[in-house]
């Protein structure tokens, strides 16, 4: 199982290059049954990175192209009268996949970001009175770009606590972006990119990682982290209880990944910035992003003994 997984990290770091780091956070995150927030500047391979997971995975992937205009309907779908039946027909829209990149999302208005609230949390969606079953696995990537360009509605922070991570791929070392410029599109490469896996196996994997065990010491660990940020004045709030669960669901994928069956303190280091880098906030600036210092706070002040 472990070597079917090496494989397929292979295989995406072979189409984006140099982002080791956060593609092993990203398989992480499907591995935890989460969602993941891509947050970086147009071109950096946010788009690649998402249809590479998909392909590799095995899983089908729909892309959404969030733009003022957008309204519900168009991503969850919508019912069309057909004259042969004499009756509504409902159409699904591209929600109905089992990864779903929403790109862009913070170009949409908060009307529309909102439609992926109940589907990214209780893997259904409501239409019409109606109650529709989401494919399982089901995995959301949206892609926003930073909140000072134009044009952007920033996502309000329950819409963000919804995302088990959040991630940035950067600027790619000189390296790299040589092989890349020399090496021609990744939309070449991706042609060439056959699954390893399918949804299937996929769900047998999930369902691994969800027996990987904790002990008491680890749980009281991540309580620690948890509390630190509900009593120390540099916080605006603390962790939720949804929080501390993404915490420890997210440490156990890591160390699935990793080849054990239990988690140790450094798997929870390891997925700590991208798992709570967006739910914190400084007190003295709550509107600001110093999720990332409070993050390195955590790290140095609280052991994990």
């Amino acid at each position: 199982m472990l070597s079917e997984l090496e494989a397929c990290l292979t295989r995406i770091n072979a189409v984006l290059l140099g982002k080791e780091a956060q593609v092993r956070l990203a398989v992480t995150c499907l591995l935890a049954r989460g969602h993941l927030l891509l947050e970086d500047l147009p071109g950096m391979g946010k788009t690649t990175l998402s249809h590479t997971l998909a392909r590799v995975m095995g899983l089908a992937f729909q892309r959404i192209q969030f733009t003022s205009d957008l309204l519900p309907g168009d991503i969850l779908g919508t019912s069309v009268f057909d004259r042969d039946s004499g009756r509504f027909v409902f159409h699904p829209g591209p929600i109905f996949a089992e990864l779903v990149l929403a790109d862009e999302i913070n170009r949409a208005t908060p009307k529309s970001q909102s439609a992926l609230l109940e589907a990214m949390e209780e893997g259904q969606v409501t239409i019409e009175g109606a109650t529709r079953p989401l494919p399982d696995p089901f995995f959301v990537i949206a892609t926003q770009n930073p909140a000072n360009q134009g044009g952007t509605f920033a996502l309000p922070e329950s819409q963000l606590d919804r995302f088990l991570m959040r991630l940035s791929l950067g600027y790619p070392a000189r390296e790299a972006e040589k092989a890349l410029l020399m090496g021609g599109t990744r939309r070449d490469a991706l042609a060439h990119v056959e699954p390893l896996l399918d949804h299937t196996r996929l769900r047998e994997i999930q369902a691994e990682v969800a027996r990987v065990r904790v002990s008491d010491a680890l749980a009281d660990y991540v309580l620690r982290l948890v509390e630190a940020t509900r009593t120390q004045p540099q916080f605006a709030w603390g962790l939720s209880p949804r929080g501390s669960l993404a915490l420890l669901a997210a440490a156990r994928a890591w160390a699935f990944l990793d080849g054990r069956d239990y988690v140790i303190p450094e798997d929870v280091q390891a997925v700590l910035p991208a798992v709570v880098g967006h739910r914190l906030r400084e007190r003295a600036d709550p509107t600001g992003l110093g999720g990332g210092t409070l993050v390195q706070w955590l790290l140095r002040e609280v052991p994990p003994l």
